[in-house]
């Protein structure tokens, strides 16, 4: 005869929703396809996080949201269109993926109005910018003078330049440093951030390196990829979105 149910005693890890990348047909299949590279999910899951893919479906971005406990908006190697931050004029050298920012734009507003914990990540930082009321640089190369090259010359999985931290930021007192070394993928960066946002981080050419809302729980945006774990600051700042995530869960 079976004894009575034994209590789950493992703790619940928080549901996190990360962003896909989308593709044409051609390549890895003959129709559409999604794409997300495999480290978002492995360090989400080593932090303790529990890892879920957001399939571009904007008319669900509320439901989505419902049933994650933390939002990561990822990068890619695109931009967001001009035009949802008022410039009229588009640089030669953007490229947009209307379908993608349309969803992210949806599902963070969503994760905004709900008070979920958000990290932007690289083109995630930027659409979370636009998504708080913010300003892009279209072209980092020809709007800052001696601009370093933040598009990275070595291996993604190396560290490109180091950046300052803002002191007394979140940022600040997460990762316990006052300058990390970060891979560096992007030609675009924040220009003017969005209503009560605050700076936490900058290269040494000035250029914004990341931004917070210090009015909510979680919501920062970083310009590089700390799912590399080149920085111990980088491993420091995903287990604090894992933690809020978790006491959202909890909540």
């Amino acid at each position: 005869m079976n004894g009575p149910a034994r209590p789950n005693t493992r703790a619940k890890r928080p549901v996190i929703g990360l962003t896909l990348d989308a593709e044409a047909a051609g390549g890895y299949s003959k129709f559409p396809w999604y794409a997300l590279r495999q480290n978002y999910c492995s360090s989400v899951a080593a932090a303790g996080g529990l890892p879920i893919a957001l399939p571009h479906e904007s008319s669900l971005a509320r439901d989505m949201v419902a049933e994650i406990d933390g939002l990561i908006v990822t990068g890619g190697a695109f931009d967001v269109d001009p035009a949802l931050f008022g410039d009229t004029a588009r640089h030669d050298t953007v490229t947009v993926k209307p379908g993608r920012t349309d969803f992210e734009i949806a599902v963070t507003r969503a994760a905004l109005e709900a008070g979920l914990p958000i990290l932007g990540i690289c083109g995630g930082e930027q659409l979370l910018n636009v998504a708080l009321g913010g300003t892009l640089i279209q072209h980092i190369p020809d709007a800052v003078p001696n601009a370093l090259a933040h598009e990275q010359p070595n291996p993604r999985d190396e560290p490109g330049h180091d950046i300052d931290i803002v002191a007394g930021t979140r940022l600040a007192a997460i990762v316990k440093t006052p300058r990390m070394s970060v891979n560096s993928a992007h030609h675009q960066a924040v220009k003017d951030v969005g209503p009560g946002i605050v700076v936490n981080a900058r290269a040494p050419d000035g250029v914004i390196e990341g931004i917070e809302d210090p009015s909510r729980p979680f919501c920062i945006g970083v310009e590089w990829h700390p799912e590399f774990l080149i920085d111990a600051g980088d491993g420091r700042l995903l287990a604090a979105f894992i933690a809020a995530s978790a006491a959202r869960a909890g909540s």
